[in-house]
Parts: structure tokens; C-alpha cells; sequence
């Protein structure tokens, strides 16, 4: 190998660099046909490219921006110039969210889901997560498992498979049981009583001992849940007798998968946003 001069040494590593950028821009930012179909249904009319302003960055382009930074959970300014910048992409995120672009994505997706495999109502499973909001800002609280520093606590509700079909948001200071009305009433669609071939379906509700409330119960059975809450002893409760009989399996690990897909996004990972 001939020996390379100063100036090509830095034109190599140049491109070495160029390179990996564009991988990682193809990699957390690319925006598929499928993707763009769905959220072309729901974004309002994107102006015309002729009129007599600042040129207009695509709309396919700005989603492009808001994907990269979901993945990568980047600042906005940070946003690569090939998807236009972080103010236009932020600008768009905020228009789009008051107009309820994203959660009408979302239920169209639940509805797609619904159509394919049939939503699984037999099995809902409500549970909570703790995410990092370092700047705080609406809905956070002290974290009362990491020495009080400031957080949220995100509020889900999935069916057997562990498909989100509803979501809250409060501070992590927040009992579980206290938010549990509201993720219960906050479903993306409608509840459905019957399957996919029109039979009548017994809706069992799980939780853990942070929704052992009589609060909860009362709001599950009123919804027509058959509820199944691990039972949280309380002080100076004698020890229960141990459970024998037929015990229905393992329910509510399929939340704890759904959790830790959640935080593959590093921007729901930590919660950098304050409001």
C-alpha cells in the first residue's frame, strides 16, 4: 500500500465520516411507502411548493426528521440538514400534534391490527414505567426510586399480545391506582364485547398490587371486566392461605415487552421535553 499523504489521510477520513452518516441516516430516519401512506391521510395540505415565501421543506421530509430524532432521541437542532432542519421539523411536530395527527395514526394502526389479527379483548393488561425528565416541565414529579430526581410514569394499557391500546401520562410520583381510571376510559378505539367471528367476549383485566385498590375495582367491574389484581398485603394483614385450584397462566409479562419497546426509542427513554 502506497504511502498516503496528509491531505489524503483527512479526504479518507472525510469520507469514512460521510459515509457512516448517510448509513445512520438511512438507518434511523428513512420514512418507508408504506409509513408516508398512512400518515398522508391524517396531515393537512401541504402548501404549495410556487408560492411567494421560504421555500417549503416536503412534508415526507420533515417525517423523515421526526423519526430520526425518535430513534436517536437527539436534540432538534441536531436533526440532520438532509431532512430540512430542527426548527421546521419541530414546527411541524407541534402543528401536527394539536391537530391529533399521531394519535389518529395510531388508532388507524389499531384498527389495521384489528382487521389482520383481531384485537385480543379477552386479556387487557394495565401497568406503568418510570422514564428519566431531567428538565422537568408538565407532568413530572421527585422519582421515588431514584433518590427523587425528576421523572414521569407512562400509563399502559395493551391486549394479550401486548399491543398498546391506550396511554397516560403523569408525574412518577404518582400512585399507579391514582391513573387508572383514566388510561381505563382513555382507549384509542371503541371497546369492543364480541371477537372477530361475533362471539361474546369475557374481558379479564390484570394488573400488579399497585392497582389493589377499591377504586379500581370498581371502576374495571363497572367497565365489565372480570378483574385479576395481585393482592398487596397490607400492615398487619395476617399471611394468605396459599392459592390452590386452577390458576389462569402468566399474563402480564407481555406489558413488560411492550415497556422495553417503548424504550428502544431513545426519545421515550428519556423524556427531554418539557411540555
Amino acid at each position: 500500500m502506497a504511502h498516503l499523504t496528509h491531505g489524503q489521510k483527512i479526504r479518507r477520513r472525510e469520507l469514512k465520516a460521510h459515509q457512516q452518516r448517510q448509513r445512520r441516516i438511512n438507518l434511523f430516519g428513512r420514512v418507508s411507502d408504506k409509513l408516508w401512506t398512512v400518515f398522508v391521510k391524517y396531515l393537512p395540505p401541504e402548501p404549495p411548493p410556487e408560492r411567494r415565501a421560504r421555500p417549503i421543506v416536503p412534508f415526507r421530509q420533515v417525517l423523515g426528521g421526526l423519526v430520526y430524532r425518535l430513534r436517536t432521541g437527539c436534540q432538534w437542532k441536531a436533526i440532520p440538514a438532509e431532512f430540512g432542519s430542527g426548527s421546521p421539523c419541530h414546527r411541524r411536530f407541534q402543528e401536527w400534534q394539536a391537530c391529533g395527527v399521531f394519535e389518529q395514526v395510531w388508532a388507524d394502526r389499531v384498527r389495521a391490527y384489528d382487521q389482520k389479527c383481531g384485537i385480543a379483548w379477552n386479556w387487557q393488561i394495565l401497568d406503568s414505567a418510570i422514564i428519566p425528565a431531567p428538565l422537568g416541565g408538565a407532568k413530572t414529579g421527585k422519582n421515588p426510586t431514584d433518590r427523587a430526581k425528576s421523572g414521569s410514569k407512562r400509563h399502559v394499557l395493551v391486549d394479550r399480545r401486548g399491543v398498546p391500546l391506550a396511554l397516560t401520562l403523569s408525574g412518577a410520583n404518582t400512585p399507579d391506582y391514582q391513573c387508572a381510571e383514566a388510561t381505563l376510559c382513555n382507549l384509542v378505539i371503541r371497546r369492543s364485547w364480541r371477537d372477530r367471528q361475533g362471539h361474546l367476549v369475557v374481558r379479564h383485566f390484570c394488573a400488579d398490587k399497585g392497582y389493589d385498590y377499591a377504586e379500581v375495582r370498581q371502576v374495571a367491574r363497572r367497565l365489565g371486566y372480570r378483574v385479576h389484581i395481585a393482592h398487596r398485603r397490607r400492615r398487619g394483614e395476617p399471611e394468605p392461605p396459599p392459592v390452590t385450584g386452577h390458576r389462569h397462566p402468566a399474563r402480564r409479562w407481555v406489558i413488560e415487552r411492550t415497556n422495553s419497546w417503548h424504550n428502544r426509542f431513545r426519545a421515550l427513554k428519556i423524556r427531554w421535553k418539557k411540555s
